[in-house]
């Protein structure tokens, strides 16, 4: 059974790549792949802006626009990663800088819920990540199923998708999700992702 995900299509995304070195380059790939361009006067919460910096640091280091970030750098390590990640941004290589993995990193960013493909977060959680703080401050355990939704979650799926990858039905989904929340003091699903993330819990 396969279950897809259900993200903009890209010509109903605007893009709008920050000045900065690199930019053109950037701007010359976004042109090919077909992403709409969004101009300074369109940034809003529905424009991906892209950042092209050295490295996450740098990134995080320029202003910051409302809406979704995407980061286009030099160097990407399993660190960068996760400060991307903890940011609620999405981050490619400069190597990774073509068409077809430009269009699927803006569509990533432009979903509601960002996902972090699997790969990606396993080379972040197999970096040693271990939870910060005294252990009062240290998030419960989850259960396996709160895990396997959290997994899916942090890969993008969506409720109806969880539910078919795992066999149960919506509403199973929604009260495991709903007791993650709470369990893990989440706002929303991408805090939730970021938490488990920061404190090893997938």
């Amino acid at each position: 059974m396969t279950a897809t995900l259900t993200a903009p299509p890209a010509s109903a995304v605007a893009v709008r790549v920050a000045s900065a070195p690199g930019a053109d380059r950037v701007r010359a790939v976004v042109e090919r792949a077909g992403l709409g361009p969004g101009t300074d006067e369109s940034v809003a919460s529905g424009t991906v802006t892209v950042i092209v910096a050295a490295d996450v640091d740098q990134a995080l280091r320029r202003p910051r626009p409302p809406g979704p970030v995407l980061f286009v750098c030099d160097t990407v390590g399993p660190e960068g990663r996760r400060r991307a990640l903890r940011a609620g941004a999405v981050v490619i290589g400069a190597a990774e800088l073509a068409e077809d993995g430009l269009r699927e990193a803006v569509l990533r960013a432009a979903h509601p819920h960002p996902s972090i493909p699997y790969p990606e977060l396993s080379g972040v959680l197999s970096t040693g990540l271990r939870p910060d703080g005294p252990p009062a401050a240290r998030a419960p355990a989850l259960t396996a199923r709160q895990t396997e939704v959290l997994r899916l979650m942090a890969e993008g799926h969506g409720n109806a998708d969880i539910a078919l990858l795992l066999g149960c039905s919506e509403h199973t989904v929604k009260n495991v999700i709903y007791e993650l929340m709470t369990r893990l003091q989440a706002r929303n699903r991408a805090h939730a992702v970021a938490h488990a993330v920061r404190h090893g819990l997938v």
